[in-house]
């Protein structure tokens, strides 16, 4: 634990969980689709789905789909930069199970050249959160380090060589994990990385063998 996680984050209030970690998640969504927003869906579970308005979670949440900071004083006005910006913006309620962290997202993004992508994440507390599924696929980061995230079919030796691309460049894995749903089938990747992934070897891990796509995320 650091001061950070004591005092909180440098924000726009009045709470870090509901307003700081949603600003966030935005952020992290923003960043998997990997361009601008043209059309969010954001699903809300739990406690942010009962206290969404009063503690200004919508607007921190639109807020970080534009890609902006914590402290950004246009939070306030999210909806109103958002449709001027052609953004077309929805909310619904949403059950992800007992099971779920109280403070639970669900974004259905389209992007402005077509990508699409389904993100969902929690809000921990100070600020903090955990990316938990990525196209219904279960994953876990936290957007602390820059990553690249690799769908993959599940075959002995696509992780060393996606590591060996990285390593031969002079980049070094900070932390990786690894989901899949079942064995031989198709398998998440997020790796971890103290230095970003440069567009070389971006491109050298997508033309990997049972690499079937990959994405770089990295908030600005």
């Amino acid at each position: 634990m650091n001061i950070f996680d004591v005092i909180g984050p440098v924000m726009i209030g009045p709470s870090s969980s509901h307003t700081a970690g949603a600003v966030r998640l935005g952020n992290l969504a923003l960043a998997i689709l990997g361009e601008p927003i043209k059309k969010a869906v954001i699903g809300l579970h739990g406690s942010f789905a009962q206290t969404y308005r009063g503690h200004g979670t919508d607007l921190a949440l639109v807020g970080g789909l534009q890609g902006w900071a914590t402290d950004d004083a246009r939070i306030p006005k999210a909806f109103e930069e958002a449709k001027q910006a052609g953004i077309t913006i929805s909310f619904e309620i949403i059950n992800l199970g007992d099971l779920a962290h109280p403070n639970s997202v669900k974004f259905w993004l389209t992007g402005v050249d077509g990508k699409v992508c389904n993100v969902t994440g929690i809000s921990i507390g100070g600020g903090r959160v955990c990316v938990t599924n990525i196209d219904d696929f279960p994953v876990e980061f936290n957007g602390e380090f820059p990553a690249i995230l690799t769908m993959h079919n599940d075959r002995p030796g696509t992780i060393a060589l996606v590591t060996g691309i990285l390593s031969g460049q002079g980049v070094n894995v900070a932390q990786m994990k690894v989901f899949r749903k079942q064995k031989g089938g198709l398998a998440a990747m997020i790796v971890e990385t103290d230095q970003p992934v440069d567009d070389a070897q971006f491109y050298a891990i997508g033309k990997l063998p049972h690499i079937e796509s990959v994405r770089r995320i990295q908030l600005g």
